[in-house]
C-alpha cells in the first residue's frame, strides 16, 4: 500500500472513531434526558462536568436538584448546578444558584466558594461603564459579603482587586456623566454646577479611585468656565473660587499631568482676584 493510501486509510479510521465517540456521547445524553432516575442523571452530570460539557451538566442538574432535597446529596447537587452554569459563563444564573446554596447552607462544605463565585461571576459579567451598572453594584455587594464572611480566605486578594476594579468602573461612569454636563456648558441652565456636583459625589463615594485626579481637574475647569462666562459683577467672586480650587488641586497633584493646564487657569483667575 502506498504512503498516500495508508495516510488516507488512517485518517478515515480516525474520523470514524471520532464520529462513534460523538454519537455515543450524544446518545447517552439523549437517554439521560428521557430517564426518570435522578441517581443516573447525577452520575451523568458529574461526568459531563469533568469532561467540560457544562451546558449538559447544568441542564441535567436543574432537572433533579429538587429530587435530592433533604438528602445527603442535596448540597453537592445544588453547588454543582451553580458551578456548571458558572463554567458555562452564564454568570447571572450561576449567581442565583450560588445564592440559593449559601442561603440554604451558610456553613456548608462549599459556602466559601459559593459566595466567592457568586460575586466573581457578577464581576466577570459587569457591563461597560456607559451601560446600566446595576450588575456592577451587585458584584461589589456579593464580593464585600464574601470578604466579611471569609476574611482569611486565600481568595481575599482576588476579591479585593475585583472590587477596586469595579469601583473604578463606577467612578469612570460618574466621570463621563460629569464630563457630559461640562460639555453642555450653559445650555438650558448652569450645567457646570451639575458637573461639579457629580464629580464631588464620585470623589466622596470612591476616594481611592484612579480617576480622582481627573475628577478634581474637571471641577477646576468647570469652576473656571463658570467664572469666565459670568456677568461682570460676579467674576471676581467666582474667580476666587477658581483660585481656591487650584490650590486644592495643585496641593494634591503637584507633579500630575494636568499641572500645566491648572497653572494656565490659575494665571487667568489670579488677575481678577488681585484687581
Amino acid at each position: 500500500m502506498s504512503t498516500s493510501l495508508m495516510t488516507s486509510y488512517l485518517r478515515n479510521i480516525f474520523l470514524a472513531l471520532v464520529s462513534v465517540a460523538i454519537l455515543s456521547s450524544c446518545g447517552e445524553y439523549y437517554r439521560v434526558q428521557r430517564s426518570t432516575d435522578p441517581e443516573y442523571k447525577l452520575d451523568f452530570a458529574r461526568r459531563a462536568f469533568e469532561k467540560k460539557k457544562y451546558a449538559q451538566a447544568a441542564a441535567t442538574l436543574e432537572e433533579i436538584v429538587t429530587s435530592f432535597k433533604g438528602s445527603e446529596k442535596a448540597e453537592e447537587t445544588l453547588y454543582l448546578l451553580a458551578l456548571s452554569n458558572y463554567e458555562n459563563k452564564d454568570y447571572v444564573t450561576s449567581g442565583e444558584w450560588f445564592k440559593k446554596y449559601y442561603d440554604r447552607y451558610p456553613r456548608g462544605k462549599y459556602a466559601e466558594l459559593a459566595r466567592f463565585y457568586a460575586g466573581y461571576g457578577y464581576y466577570l459579567d459587569s457591563p461597560e461603564p456607559q451601560l446600566d451598572q446595576s450588575g456592577t453594584i451587585r458584584a461589589i455587594q456579593e464580593l464585600q459579603s464574601f470578604l466579611e464572611f471569609f476574611p482569611r480566605s486565600d481568595k481575599v486578594s482576588i476579591a479585593q482587586n475585583a472590587i477596586f476594579e469595579l469601583q473604578d468602573k463606577l467612578t469612570l461612569k460618574q466621570l463621563q456623566n460629569a464630563q457630559l454636563y461640562y460639555n453642555l456648558g450653559t445650555y438650558r441652565g448652569n450645567n457646570y454646577e451639575s458637573a461639579v456636583i457629580v464629580a464631588r459625589n464620585a470623589i466622596k463615594d470612591y476616594p481611592y479611585s484612579k480617576y480622582k485626579e481627573d475628577l478634581e481637574m474637571l471641577i477646576l475647569k468647570a469652576r473656571y468656565q463658570e467664572a469666565a462666562q459670568s456677568v461682570e459683577e460676579k467674576k471676581a467672586e467666582r474667580y476666587r473660587v477658581v483660585v481656591d480650587e487650584y490650590y486644592s488641586f495643585i496641593n494634591n497633584y503637584p507633579d500630575g499631568p494636568n499641572r500645566q493646564e491648572a497653572e494656565n487657569i490659575f494665571n487667568i483667575a489670579s488677575k481678577y482676584v488681585s484687581e
